[in-house]
């Protein structure tokens, strides 16, 4: 191994949801369909909101980049997890884990931060709609997409880094069903207050001010839209909102369980559900709260749809 010469550990168990087996088959059926349905829902996003030109817009800019997003982040931890409900020895290799951990790690930072451009863009359009196309220019919209997909990177180098620093002598399972930076540091043959500290500090700068920025630009924009005069005019502006405002909601309700807590106190079974719903099922959600609740890209589906049967 290139981290230590202490390391003797070569693979990790991962326990998973649940040791029946009756409900390993059960799981299974639910997961891979919620994984098939959250690639179609992201594919479909992305497909539609690159080819029709009602919505060659920057919220659609971001949405595909949210979409493109979460079907990275659910297939990091879903294949494996699937795998694993059929296996009878649910191993996974050292670096496979970690690898892992640091694809987990970014996409789940890109998410906070892209989830605040999102919010931004939502703010100048309600707040400022004379100058929005002058100042959610496609280079601006570019450079924060790409400084969010950079945010997340920093934080899974810090993280993945530094818990690689550590020493794995012995114990080799983890109590999950994905390798998760805490559970790692269980596993460690050292001290891990340090490692411990890192995790809560990032955890503080990609999860913590991105939500409370985006809560005081809501602020603004309720602010704002309470000063529109017309009960329709309010009504249309809080429904440009409302999806994005369900998904901040679904995403942070569940992270803040596992990552604004002291790394020693774990309640298992609260951080398997919280993550698997950060991971499987709000990737699963988005798609369905943005075309559901969202009357353009109804309407665009029905442009391209009339214009495929016209051919």
């Amino acid at each position: 191994m290139i981290i230590s010469n202490f390391t003797t550990v070569e693979e990790f168990i991962l326990l998973g949801l649940t040791d029946k087996q009756d409900m390993k088959i059960v799981l299974f059926i639910v997961f891979l369909t919620c994984y098939i349905v959250s690639l179609f829902g992201n594919i479909v996003i992305i497909w539609i909101s690159s080819v029709s030109p009602r919505l060659n817009t920057p919220m659609y800019f971001f949405l595909r980049n949210l979409s493109l997003l979460d079907m990275w982040y659910t297939s990091s931890v879903v294949p494996k997890m699937l795998i694993n409900f059929l296996s009878v020895r649910k191993a996974i290799s050292f670096g496979a884990c970690f690898i892992q951990l640091f694809i987990h790690l970014s996409l789940g930072g890109a998410e906070c931060y892209l989830l605040l451009s999102m919010a931004y863009d939502r703010y100048v359009a309600i707040c400022s709609p004379l100058h929005y196309s002058n100042i959610m220019h496609r280079v601006l919209c570019i450079k924060m997409a790409t400084a969010s997909w950079g945010g997340g990177l920093a934080n899974s180098i810090i993280q993945t880094f530094n818990t690689l620093q550590l020493p794995f002598c012995g114990p080799n399972v983890i109590n999950h069903f994905f390798c998760e930076a805490p559970m790692l540091l269980e596993l460690a043959c050292s001290d891990t207050t340090f490692n411990q500290t890192i995790i809560f500090l990032c955890a503080i700068v990609v999860a913590l001010i991105p939500f409370f920025s985006i809560l005081i630009t809501y602020v603004n924009i309720i602010s704002s839209i309470m000063k529109i005069r017309t009960t329709k005019g309010r009504k249309r502006a809080f429904s440009t909102c409302a999806s994005h405002v369900i998904v901040v909601s679904l995403f942070y309700g569940t992270i803040f369980v596992i990552c604004l807590r002291p790394g020693t106190v774990h309640v298992t079974n609260q951080d398997k559900m919280a993550t698997l719903f950060y991971s499987v099922i709000t990737p699963m959600l988005n798609p369905l709260i943005y075309t559901l609740r969202n009357k353009d890209v109804k309407t665009a589906l029905q442009e391209i749809t009339r214009k495929k049967n016209l051919q």
